[in-house]
């Protein structure tokens, strides 16, 4: 017997107007939709400022996880966009910020833009309801 798809949403969901969801819920996974610095509002967040817009775009991920029974412990893999790749140490930092060992898998990617000319970053991911209270590393 398959498990049906469960839409995710935060109380205000800035994405409806776009025809997508913030999250799929496949139980035990979660499928989240890439997150940026945007308010429940639609309001971007430090407008030129790198740090506050990933700081933000993590936020809003853990935000998103929550409304589905889960949270950045869970996380198995993302995939991050920026537009500038110099950037790099900064996320190197935000991962042992936001996340514990061990860590999600990655990919991340350089763009020339994301959805709104002024966002800097994006991050989307693929998590594990309850794998965060296992975790342990390979020599475990």
């Amino acid at each position: 017997m398959s498990t049906p798809m469960r839409r995710i949403q935060t109380a205000v969901d800035p994405f409806e107007p776009f025809a997508l969801s913030q999250a799929i819920a496949v139980d035990p996974w979660i499928f989240v939709s890439g997150q940026a610095a945007i308010t429940e509002q639609g309001a971007i967040v430090g407008e030129g400022d790198f740090r506050a817009q990933a700081e933000a775009a993590f936020e809003n991920l853990g935000k998103v996880l929550a409304a589905g029974g889960s949270s950045l412990d869970d996380v198995v893999k993302v995939t991050i966009f920026m537009t500038d790749m110099r950037h790099f140490p900064e996320v190197i930092e935000l991962r042992r910020q936001f996340f514990k060992p061990p860590y999600p898998a990655d990919s991340i990617i350089e763009v020339k833009a994301l959805a709104l000319p002024s966002l800097m970053f994006e991050i989307e991911a693929i998590a594990l309801r309850g794998a965060g209270a296992h975790k342990h590393t390979a020599k475990d």
